[in-house]
């Protein structure tokens, strides 16, 4: 996989929407409290620009690190709190009027973020520890949002957020919206008596090694839950290389091609790859272009990847 794919695969997902990235993953951090503020040694004018959310207050001015972070809180009502975001925040089209802090795949720039006097920075597991401890350092309160691997941990981080920002009751009722738009497509997807095979294509940079999505990520967990089978179920891994002859092998009924998003990869180029002509879906024209950011952004718009892999996969099921 390229290395810019890789960037964008791990500052955007996790999903890479529910991506199990143990390697960076970073525990939930609190406000710092009274206590530890008074024991701590004199502020530098760097920590003197930090603005600590108080105890119990809602936040006011809160940078975004993530994506996912910046959709969720637009979602349930607090875009208007934001004071900054990463460069990879493009989602609504309001992000793009909040100031861009950089980070994504780069270090943090520690300096401007303290510049924006934020009382609260939502990070994410793809943060690294040692950064969310230089922010904790200069005096800033950081609580990080972890990758969902379910439903029910998409809602409850939809719930910490609207705690965090004060936007509860916006949060309830978009969590019970998303409830009856995740049960409608369960519920059509349990009638399905034969599901169908999908190959979901992450890179083919090197098209006889493409890379798709292993178990346990969200890509597995929609594909699954909107009524297929996921071609990388049973690989090891999240990001998993496979071979041609692999897929020649099984014979996917469904490509869905998630490196158009990002790689512009569409249906005719795939069609023109060495060897790539044997495989049934090819033949039979069953190749979709598909949004990966609704697969690894793991936000309320998971959901919205949900139906459309299901009205993909079962038109007459789902409308």
């Amino acid at each position: 996989m390229n290395s810019k794919r890789i960037a964008l695969c791990l500052t955007i997902t996790l999903v890479v929407g529910a991506c199990r990235l143990a390697s960076v993953a970073a525990p939930t951090v609190a406000a710092p409290s009274p206590a530890a503020s008074t024991a701590a040694p004199a502020a530098t004018a760097t920590q003197a620009a930090a603005q600590p959310t108080p105890a119990n207050q809602p936040a006011q001015r809160i940078v975004s690190l993530a994506p996912s972070n910046t959709e969720i809180l637009f979602a349930i009502g607090a875009g208007a709190q934001l004071v900054g975001r990463d460069s990879y925040s493009n989602y609504p089209a309001e992000a793009a009027a909040v100031p861009d802090i950089g980070g994504g795949f780069t270090v943090l720039n520690v300096e401007v973020i303290l510049s924006k006097k934020p009382d609260l920075v939502l990070a994410s597991p793809l943060t690294p520890p040692e950064q969310i401890a230089d922010l904790q350092n200069a005096g800033l309160n950081v609580s990080v949002l972890p990758n969902p691997k379910t439903f029910d941990d998409l809602y409850a981080n939809l719930g910490t957020a609207a705690q965090l920002s004060g936007h509860e009751s916006q949060a309830a009722t978009l969590i019970d919206l998303l409830k009856l738009r995740v049960r409608a497509v369960t519920d059509a997807a349990a009638q399905v008596t034969q599901k169908p095979l999908v190959y979901y294509e992450l890179d083919a940079t090197d098209p006889s090694a493409p890379y798709t999505s292993g178990p346990q990520t969200f890509v597995d967990l929609i594909i699954r839950s909107a009524g297929g089978e996921n071609f990388g179920a049973n690989l090891n891994g999240d990001w998993v290389q496979i071979s041609v002859e692999q897929l020649l092998t099984r014979q996917p009924d469904v490509i869905a091609l998630g490196d158009n998003t990002y790689g512009g990869v569409t249906p005719d180029q795939l069609k023109s790859r060495a060897g790539w002509e044997a495989l049934q879906a090819v033949q039979q024209n069953r190749i979709f272009v598909f949004n990966d950011d609704l697969v690894s952004r793991p936000g309320p718009r998971l959901v919205d990847g949900l139906e459309a892999m299901a009205k993909m996969l079962h038109p007459d099921l789902v409308k």
